[in-house]
């Protein structure tokens, strides 16, 4: 298995760890906000502050040459994604919904074989499978719940354009600042979902409690910001491939994160989705006797 630098140890394990609790908190935070409502404030405001940080280098945006990579970027990584995900977890139980969402790194290995030109194995192949049969029994015991057809199309759905938004900014990553790419996207996506939200919802729904600030401000800065860019320089520096094999472990973080602080069991499909897990991040990052000079050169661009 490729050995990755100290740097991208912690880049995983941080995007792994930001996005595992995130499901708990946001659905905690949607039982007092409207869903597209929640999805536009948190992206539109993580894309400001983004933004401010990053005012320094604001030449690097480049709009007049890179605004339709923008706005492609938006439509899939914010508008799409955030919008679909956020109404879909209203509609199924968050262990279903995470099933559905996360076979979307089976599908960016199939998009990124196709588009990008990234080697595809039967090691390869057996790994994606075996990771999302991880993901299955790790969230087994959350099928609990009415299952609407609706919310299994919407989370199918959040699966394909999140695969399609992270090979779209892989192949124009040396054209556009990837944090600028970051900042541009979750601007203009959230600024639409914004005004679709108040134009299909109502802002007097929104209950500014304690439990919804916790889910706009955890949102607004590590959930949006903070882990798509660190996922994005990973893909950019990597393989798609293997960088997405990493977030079978998201809902493992979410069901762990239950066991620790709302005591629920540890169970055996839990403890054979871990194996299948691991297993599968094995897998794909098994790198046999290929040229490994290559493939290490590729991973120093991140480190660098």
């Amino acid at each position: 298995m490729g050995r990755f630098s100290i740097k991208t140890t912690i880049a995983i394990a941080s995007l792994v760890f930001i996005w595992g609790i995130s499901w708990a908190i946001y659905k905690m935070a949607l039982a007092f906000t409207p869903p597209i409502l929640f999805a536009g404030m948190r992206s539109l405001i993580g894309g400001v502050l983004l933004a401010l940080c990053l005012l320094p280098t604001w030449k690097k945006i480049n709009w007049r040459e890179n605004w339709p990579k923008y706005c492609i970027s938006a439509v899939l990584n914010t508008l799409f994604f955030y919008g679909i995900q956020t109404v879909g977890l209203v509609y199924l139980p968050g262990g279903l919904f995470s099933v559905l969402v996360y076979f979307q790194p089976i599908l960016i290995g199939l998009f990124a074989w196709m588009w990008l030109g990234e080697r595809m194995t039967w090691i390869k192949i057996t790994g994606l499978t075996l990771g999302f049969l991880g993901i299955v029994s790790v969230s087994a015991d959350g099928f609990t719940g009415q299952v609407s057809a609706i919310g299994v199309v919407l989370g199918l759905l959040t699966a394909l354009t999140w695969a399609l938004g992270v090979i779209y900014v892989k192949k124009e990553s040396a054209k556009v600042d990837s944090l600028w790419m970051v900042a541009m996207q979750s601007l203009l996506g959230g600024a639409v979902l914004t005004v679709m939200g108040a134009g299909l919802e109502n802002w007097s729904d929104i209950v500014w409690n304690t439990q919804y600030l916790i889910g706009l401000g955890y949102g607004s800065t590590f959930g949006v910001p903070i882990a798509i860019a660190i996922y994005f320089s990973l893909v950019n520096a990597g393989e798609a491939s293997k960088v997405a094999a990493f977030t079978f472990l998201v809902p493992l973080i979410a069901v762990i994160t239950g066991t620790i602080f709302m005591d629920e069991p540890i169970t055996f499909t839990l403890l054979a989705g871990l194996l299948l897990i691991v297993v599968s991040i094995y897998l794909v990052n098994y790198q046999g006797k290929v040229k490994k000079s290559r493939q290490k050169a590729a991973q120093m661009t991140y480190e660098s």
